[in-house]
């Protein structure tokens, strides 16, 4: 849940990347970090607790508005992937306000994808959050591999195995290269920001 920080006119929102192990999270925070450097304040924080790694920066985003007259500071966090680090990843959701889901579009990777997506509507669930009303953000990561040796998902096959249902907007990516990487993060803040929006006129 966004907090308003009243001596620095700030509301800060959290906005979480999630998905399966070796996915691209850490990848995509890397590429954002380094790019969009101007808007972020401060370091980017590694967190190590017995062998697991969660990254957390401050974004201030150009160009959001103002919610109430207060400007818009947002944290963005990483989950480890691995099956292991089940409290560390539901412990990182405490308090999110959106959520970047990074799907592997390797073919090995399938299961996992799937997996992943169902831990997420678990620990969303113990929090009170429903899925299907969070501001969430599907990216089918790892396009850049499509074409070499290495078996590669169709985006409608991944589609079909993660977004049937929840019917939420994706975007086909390649973290290493950059594609697809600042849009996905923009669609999240604009659906947040809407979120947050419509939370405070109706609280």
């Amino acid at each position: 849940m966004a907090i308003f920080n009243i001596k620095k006119r700030e509301l800060e929102c959290k906005i979480v990347y999630y998905g399966p192990g070796r996915s691209g999270k850490t990848t995509n925070m890397e590429y954002i970090y380094k790019t969009y450097k101007k808007q972020v304040v401060g370091e980017m924080v590694s967190v190590d607790t017995e062998g697991d790694r969660t990254l957390f920066f401050d974004f201030l985003p150009m160009g959001l508005g103002q919610i109430k007259g207060f400007d818009i500071r947002v944290q963005v966090y990483t989950v480890p992937g691995q099956v292991q680090y089940k409290s560390t990843r539901k412990l990182v959701l405490k308090g999110v306000d959106g959520v970047i889901f990074v799907a592997d579009s390797l073919a090995i990777r399938r299961k996992k994808n799937m997996l992943s997506l169902k831990d997420l509507q678990h620990n969303l669930k113990e929090y009170g959050i429903n899925i299907l009303k969070i501001p969430l953000i599907m990216q089918h990561n790892k396009r850049d591999i499509a074409g070499q040796d290495v078996p590669v998902m169709t985006i409608e096959q991944m589609e079909r195995d993660l977004n049937r249902q929840l019917k939420v907007h994706s975007f086909p990516a390649s973290a290493i290269t950059g594609e697809g990487v600042g849009a996905t993060l923009k669609e999240c803040l604009k659906l947040t920001l809407l979120s947050l929006k419509k939370q405070f006129k109706s609280g």
